[in-house]
């Protein structure tokens, strides 16, 4: 039975002098809970790795758990395949990531059984500041820098609904695939 690609995006790590976790110990973390070929990516808690689970909500649970009880803090994540995360990039909206001069560009990962449909009644945008979109797996959400801080994200992120998502720049996302085609 061949090993699932996979790649798991850590919440509130790392963030604001909290949950200060070395990517070094997270890899090994990883590595003990008998999950392979494992790899991290900046310090906001990208680890890609192989599993031979093929259940995604077994699969967090297990490390979930083995995070909370290794660093102590009260771990949560959402866990995507190689193939979730190339449709991703691939069924981007048309034009999402062209023009970093001008936007601001992030993709809501979304943690089972939050789905884009549900999600989106929670998101907001800002008539000629933000964008968002809901794809198969994620929520394309982009804003224009010349007024960011007129965007609606920031409240998005003080909701209840923000605890089963994360979120990524389109930089981060497209990066940590090319890391996933490559391994």
């Amino acid at each position: 039975m061949a090993d699932i690609h996979y790649l798991a995006l850590l919440r509130g790590i790392n963030v604001g002098g909290n949950n200060i976790i070395k990517m070094a110990d997270l890899k090994a973390c990883f590595e003990a809970l008998g999950l392979t070929d494992v790899a991290t990516y900046i310090q906001s808690g990208n680890v890609i790795f192989k599993s031979g689970e093929k259940n995604r909500g077994t699969l967090t649970k297990k490390i979930e758990a083995g995070l909370t009880k290794r660093f102590g803090y009260d771990a949560r994540l959402v866990i995507i395949t190689h193939q979730q995360l190339k449709q991703t990039v691939e069924e981007a909206p048309s034009g999402f990531g062209n023009a970093p001069s001008e936007c601001k560009y992030d993709v809501i990962f979304l943690k089972e059984p939050l789905t884009p449909d549900e999600a989106m009644k929670h998101v907001r945008t800002k008539e000629g500041v933000d964008t968002a979109h809901a794809g198969k797996d994620a929520i394309y959400f982009s804003r224009r820098i010349s007024a960011g801080s007129s965007s609606e994200l920031t409240k998005l992120i003080g909701t209840p609904v923000y605890q089963s998502m994360t979120i990524r720049n389109w930089n981060t996302t497209t990066k940590l695939l090319a890391l996933m085609e490559k391994q």
